[in-house]
């Protein structure tokens, strides 16, 4: 085998199929990554058991071949050379990399230890735009929850119907909704899936990520294919919690407030607050103005006002500053956003509107 193709390229494709690698399994064979030189291509291939990623790039190639080589090792490699003409030469179990004056050696694994990538024929399928995906999924993706217990609230709920393309995403102590207007194709039909957070964060920022990306489903596995990238995962199993019963019809108090303004004098009011993660909100309704304020045993306290626009009667209520941070840093409008307000005791709601409409519900807390 022997094949040359330039080190901005091959780095690459290396951070393409990297998330595909094993980083605590004791089998070397998962922590490695295939490599086949044949017809003017270079096909990449890595498997963790959980996730299967390929991808294909235009290379010189002299000798055909494939080979297994450690992914941590040949990572830290191209990493570190300049960019210019990486050559590989491999014969007996050697593989040999060359790139100006550096000379690497590494022993490899057998290429023939290693799985076929799997030929899946999803039985559903829906063609999204990447760009308006990977924004969504920005807005959604830390809102799934970080408990392995219940693995249906680490993926995210993505429909597609009747023009409209949905994401949802919840912890059990926030929500977080994203719609946008999607054209489909006549004949297209709906579509519904939940995909790992991870695994969809992960293949939206791709760097070989294309204008469209095709999702499909099989009976027990996801299968993501953008350009010359093939990426399958398993699905997360189970029905998705029907999110809108959480969310009210009717509201008590409303208030609209400039988020960039109410995400500055949060941030300062929680300078104080290493360990306190719980912010406290007093809505003044004939003032016309909210008092940020965040008391610690050992810190002290800290208080800050901003004016808001109040529909209906003053309020007061604790809410996780953490939360509301995140949801104003992913409000679309950054120069409003609407806050419906019950009682104390039940859910807040934030909206904000623009080409993606946006809905975070926070659970209350108490001090």
């Amino acid at each position: 085998m022997k094949f040359s193709v330039g080190q901005h390229a091959l780095l690459t494709a290396l951070s393409v199929v990297g998330k595909g690698m094993s980083t605590t399994s004791t089998i070397p064979l998962l922590s490695g990554i295939y490599i086949k030189a044949d017809n003017g291509a270079l096909e990449f291939q890595t498997n963790n058991l959980t996730i299967s990623i390929r991808h294909k790039i235009p290379a010189n190639v002299e000798e055909s071949g494939e080979v297994v080589v450690s992914g941590k090792i040949l990572n830290a490699i191209v990493k570190s050379l300049p960019d210019a003409a990486v050559v590989f030469e491999g014969s007996d179990r050697i593989l040999t990399i060359t790139c100006l004056s550096s000379l690497f050696r590494l022993n490899t694994l057998d290429a023939k230890d290693w799985s076929e990538f799997p030929a899946l024929e999803p039985s559903s399928s829906c063609e999204l735009p990447s760009a308006v995906l990977s924004e969504m999924i920005d807005k959604v993706y830390k809102v799934t929850s970080k408990e392995n217990s219940r693995p249906i609230l680490q993926g995210v709920l993505l429909t597609s119907a009747e023009n409209t393309l949905r994401l949802v995403a919840t912890d059990s102590y926030r929500l977080a909704v994203c719609e946008t207007y999607s054209a489909a194709e006549a004949d297209a039909e709906d579509f519904t899936i939940i995909i790992p957070g991870t695994v969809f964060h992960d293949v939206l920022t791709m760097p070989s990520l294309t204008e469209k990306i095709l999702i499909g489903t099989t009976n027990n596995q996801i299968v993501f294919s953008f350009g010359d990238t093939t990426y399958i995962s398993r699905k997360t199993e189970g029905s998705y919690p029907d999110y809108r019963q959480l969310l009210p019809k009717t509201y008590a108090t409303a208030l609209t407030a400039d988020p960039e303004q109410f995400l500055g004098a949060l941030r300062r009011v929680a300078t104080i607050a290493a360990t306190m993660p719980i912010m406290r909100l007093d809505i003044d309704a004939d003032a016309q103005t909210m008092k940020l304020s965040i008391t610690t045993r050992n810190q002290g306290e800290s208080v800050e006002y901003i004016p808001v626009q109040v529909e209906g009667g003053s309020m007061s209520l604790s809410l996780n500053h953490h939360y509301v941070a995140d949801c104003l840093a992913s409000a679309p409008d950054r120069e409003k956003i609407i806050i419906e307000l019950q009682s104390p005791t039940l859910p807040t709601i934030f909206k904000s509107s623009g080409k993606i409409n946006y809905l975070y519900l926070v659970m209350p807390s108490l001090l």
